[in-house]
């Protein structure tokens, strides 16, 4: 990879031939970024991330330590990961085929996982592949995703299951009112007021 003083890459750190990397963005020890990965601008990612190839990563995202990002996550503008978030991009996971020969390339389908402007993803989710996370939802701690998260959704557990709607500051919403097309909410914090339709 060609220098470039518009971002920082730590003396440990891998960055391949033919990454992509926006500026003002951090990358520290340990890290290793693959070829075809697209890293926007001012991200920050933390000891030992691992971005697979092809991956596309937005501005002002922020990797917490030890997290995998394999091929086909896509995770948008001012995304938090936190350490030791689990992606998944296999649905029928197989070291061998049937006849005990390696997997190799082809022998597989990539599923993809997308990640919404804003949403945090709490330490150690594991986030299933096939999942879309809506914009500035929260995934707690520890919980495992099974389903699509709707835009500023809260869930955990395992299964993670929707506990509320949380504010773009982070809050958990109140409930206000409701009527038959959907609930008006207001943050405790901020007091920014939502109208979020009922889920089908």
């Amino acid at each position: 990879m060609e220098s470039n003083k518009d971002f920082y890459v730590h003396d440990s750190a891998l960055v391949e031939n033919g990454a992509q990397i926006g500026s003002g963005t951090k990358i520290w020890h340990n890290c290793q970024i693959r070829p075809g990965a697209k890293l926007g601008r001012n991200c920050i990612l933390g000891k030992g991330v691992f971005v697979d190839s092809n991956v596309v990563i937005g501005d002002n995202v922020k990797i917490q330590n030890y997290v995998s990002v394999y091929h086909g996550v896509y995770i948008d503008n001012g995304v938090f990961v936190g350490p030791h978030v689990c992606f998944t991009n296999d649905l029928l996971p197989r070291a061998v085929n049937k006849d005990g020969s390696p997997k190799l390339a082809d022998d597989w389908i990539v599923t993809p996982i997308h990640v919404g402007e804003g949403a945090s993803l709490g330490a150690n989710s594991t986030i299933r592949c096939g999942i879309d996370i809506g914009a500035w939802a929260m995934v707690g701690a520890g919980s495992v995703v099974t389903r699509d998260v709707p835009v500023q959704g809260l869930v955990f557990g395992n299964p993670a299951k929707l506990q509320g709607f949380v504010c773009k500051c982070g809050s958990k919403l109140v409930n206000l009112t409701s009527d038959t097309n959907g609930i008006n909410y207001q943050c405790p914090h901020c007091h920014e007021k939502y109208f979020i339709k009922e889920m089908e």
